[in-house]
Parts: structure tokens; C-alpha cells; sequence
């Protein structure tokens, strides 16, 4: 059988916890998802893992940080007046919204802490600072 390798176009399922167990993402009940070896569109950790795997194939990976999400990092850390916020809007922690760059892009943010007259935002990704675990089931090279 055909392995895969860098630059095919598979689809797997896959099973996505934290060390503790906990699940943060699945595609159980969905279509598989499906991606190009080697270009960027997942994570490197996982890109890595389906190598070599052929139709079929099952495993179970631990991500470390480094090639997953990366460590938290302070800079992603921001603090936004409390002021500019819709007057409607009464902002709790862990509320998630959608801030935008000067080139466009937008991006989510969470809220970490109130004071008085700033709101701080954390930019980093959810799963930052995170070591994954996988299990991944290769359904197809394309």
C-alpha cells in the first residue's frame, strides 16, 4: 500500500485531548479532515505523525508544545480601554470576541481581567503552552 508522504492530500479522523484526558477536539460525527502533507495547515506535531501511515493505519501521538501551538507568550497579552467597548457590552472574563489589524486581519482574543478602565486581552491561542495528544486514523490518500 501507498505510504504517505510529504505534499499527498489525505483525509483522517482524529481524537484531540489534553494530557489530563480532556477532550478539546474531534471529528467524530463529521467528515474527515482533510489536509496537504507538509503545507501548513495543521499542526507540525500532527503533520509529522500521519507520515509514513497508510489507508487504515491507527496511532496515538503525544504533541509536545514546541510542535504544536508553542508556549504562552506575554506579548499576546494586551490592554484595551475599557471605554471603547460598546456601551452595551458588559465584558466578563473568559468572554471571547474579534479584534482586527491594521492589514485587515482578524483574530480572537480572550478576556483575562477587568479593572477599573482596562480590559486585559490574551491574543494567544487556546491551546498554547499545551502538550496534545492525538489519535489519528488515516482514512485516504487522495
Amino acid at each position: 500500500m501507498q505510504q504517505v508522504k510529504s505534499g499527498d492530500t489525505v483525509k483522517v479522523h482524529y481524537h484531540g485531548k489534553l494530557n489530563d484526558g480532556s477532550t478539546f477536539d474531534s471529528s467524530e460525527g463529521r467528515e474527515p479532515l482533510e489536509f496537504i502533507v507538509g503545507s501548513g495547515q495543521v499542526i507540525k506535531g500532527f503533520d509529522d505523525a500521519v507520515l509514513l501511515m497508510v489507508p487504515g493505519d491507527k496511532k496515538t501521538v503525544n504533541i509536545a508544545v514546541e510542535n504544536a501551538y508553542g508556549e504562552r507568550n506575554d506579548e499576546m497579552m494586551m490592554e484595551y480601554p475599557r471605554s471603547e467597548f460598546p456601551a452595551d457590552m458588559i465584558p466578563e472574563i473568559g468572554m471571547e470576541l474579534h479584534m482586527s489589524d491594521n492589514q485587515g486581519n482578524v483574530f480572537p482574543v480572550v478576556i483575562a481581567e477587568i479593572a477599573d478602565d482596562m480590559v486585559i486581552l490574551d491574543a494567544n491561542h487556546p491551546l498554547a503552552g499545551e502538550d496534545l495528544v492525538f489519535e489519528i486514523e488515516l482514512i485516504s490518500i487522495v
